[in-house]
């Protein structure tokens, strides 16, 4: 198993960028055609990311404003099946803004690494725009 660990800076306090995870309407604007959150453990976490691939699991930890984990698989997916993986946010204060800590972990070893890697630096650089109070733009992500 492999894990991915990649961390931002964002002009936000920890309770702005808290909410872009919990808030599917929030969570919308920065990952996803679709959100459904059901932001406490045992809730239930779905994302339709691209139109096509839905990240499905359920929350595990929700420490209000400092920290969210949830379980993440994609829908259909032999390789990686809803609740396989494990995500971990930690927010902690910076100045008048939030490092943003996100670990994914028990990826499988194979390419899945990488392109989680890639697709969380994607997605984190546009929460960094939407928390900030900006509009990242359409997701080249989206297919159809």
């Amino acid at each position: 198993m492999t894990d991915v660990d990649v961390s931002i800076r964002i002009d936000a306090s920890p309770s702005t960028v808290f909410q872009y995870f919990v808030d599917p309407e929030r969570m919308r604007r920065w990952m996803g055609v679709t959100a459904d959150a059901d932001p406490r453990p045992g809730g239930a976490y779905r994302v339709n990311v691209n139109g096509r691939d839905v990240a499905v699991g359920d929350y595990v930890e929700v420490q209000p404003d400092r920290r969210i984990v949830w379980t993440w698989g994609w829908d259909g997916s032999d390789n990686m099946p809803p609740g396989s993986t494990r995500v971990e946010v930690t927010l902690s204060s910076d100045g008048d803004g939030t490092l943003v800590r996100l670990v994914h972990s028990g990826l499988p070893d194979d390419d899945s690494a990488k392109r989680h890697r890639e697709g969380w630096d994607h997605y984190l650089g546009r929460l960094e725009v939407a928390a900030g109070g900006l509009e990242p733009g359409p997701d080249p992500y989206i297919v159809g």
